[in-house]
């Protein structure tokens, strides 16, 4: 058995082709994210990815739409999106498959 602190990976990313990662592979990325209320990503598209968000604690917007604890949220490739944390905020996220470098810009 093997263990880790997700402290120790960047942004939460602990699974997929990067460093460090506990599980390195291009089929898959898995992080566990969290944010403070009032953080803010502004809109982007994944090209390749397909990603999977699921709020685990908080409330977060996205598009104009309010997601709460127990959303999942199914973001196709080439679909822009943009993020907001209402509240303090944690999410799973997963992306399929592991695109490297798949994030760009919308504005």
């Amino acid at each position: 058995m093997n263990t880790y602190k997700i402290s120790e990976m960047i942004k939460g990313w602990f699974i997929g082709d990067f460093e460090p990662s506990i599980f390195k592979t291009q089929d898959v990325e898995v992080g566990v994210k969290e944010y403070k209320a009032g953080e803010y990503e502004s809109p982007h598209y994944h090209k390749i990815a397909t990603e999977f968000t699921v709020i685990i604690d908080g409330k977060v917007e996205m598009n104009g739409k309010t997601f709460l604890t127990g959303d999942i949220i199914k973001i196709l490739p080439n679909e822009i999106t943009d993020f907001k944390a209402i509240l303090d905020t944690k999410t799973v996220v997963v992306k399929i498959p592991g695109a490297t470098n798949d994030k760009y810009s919308n504005i």
